[in-house]
């Protein structure tokens, strides 16, 4: 469904600045922490802007039920999740469209990035928890995602970074938040494996002019790199911290 686009003159002041003062190619603050559930082969947590989001990892392990296994690959689940409090107003714990929708739709851009060839007759479970909402929840939740299929030691080509762009007061911006989401015309979230160079996820939600769509485009790949290497930080900081720091 197409975006209505609201009143969104105040979104952006006559500086360029946004409601949150950032500017339009700007990433909101992002944290990522690795292997913070004990009980997950994986696990990972980002704050992305106020999004805050868990994932974890199990497997690849024996598949149930077993007539649901592939001989020559694992099979890879994927859950989105949003809690009940994740959201201004309390949201139905029961699974939404829209969470079935980017349960897929994860599960799409995360499997390019894996060798699920090496895991026959296996599955690996993908859980996304959304404790806190604020846009951009599945581009934050693909990033956290492949963070902690890393931490599984499961085998992938590549990191899948995520991030999204948008149109809002006719501007194109970069990594729009919930309030620039509603009252936007246009969000354009993109995933990317970018040592391969190869686009796991693009969706447009609203209308783009062709020159708009390519500033849009090329902004969150861009944004998706700096996600990237905060990843890579995250990663290297969990396995390669300096003797006497493994705790910080």
């Amino acid at each position: 469904m197409g975006k209505a686009g609201g009143d969104s003159r105040a979104l952006i002041n006559e500086q360029g600045l946004r409601i949150d003062g950032r500017k339009l190619d700007e990433l909101r603050p992002i944290k990522i922490e690795v292997g913070i559930l004990k009980n997950a082969d994986g696990s990972a947590y980002i704050e992305f802007g106020k999004n805050k989001i868990m994932a974890a990892v199990y497997g690849p392990k024996e598949v149930h039920p077993k007539h649901s296994a592939l001989p020559d690959k694992s099979v890879l689940r994927c859950r989105y999740h949003m809690s009940p409090f994740s959201t201004e107003e309390r949201k139905n714990p029961a699974p939404s469209r829209r969470e079935i929708e980017i349960s897929k739709v994860m599960r799409e851009a995360l499997e390019p990035a894996l060798m699920l060839q090496d895991y026959p007759r296996t599955a690996i479970d993908v859980f996304v928890e959304v404790l806190q909402s604020d846009g951009g929840s599945r581009c934050a939740g693909i990033s956290a995602a492949a963070v902690a299929l890393a931490d599984a030691g499961v085998n992938m080509r590549d990191l899948v970074a995520a991030c999204a762009a948008g149109k809002v007061a006719e501007q194109v911006v970069l990594d729009v938040d919930d309030t620039e989401d509603k009252e936007g015309q246009a969000d354009l979230p993109i995933a990317i494996m970018p040592n391969v160079n190869q686009v796991t996820l693009l969706q447009l939600d609203g209308q783009l002019t062709d020159e708009e769509f390519g500033k849009a485009f090329n902004w969150a790949i861009e944004g998706a790199r700096k996600v990237y290497q905060l990843q890579r930080q995250a990663l290297i900081g969990r396995y390669f911290a300096p003797e006497g720091n493994e705790n910080s």
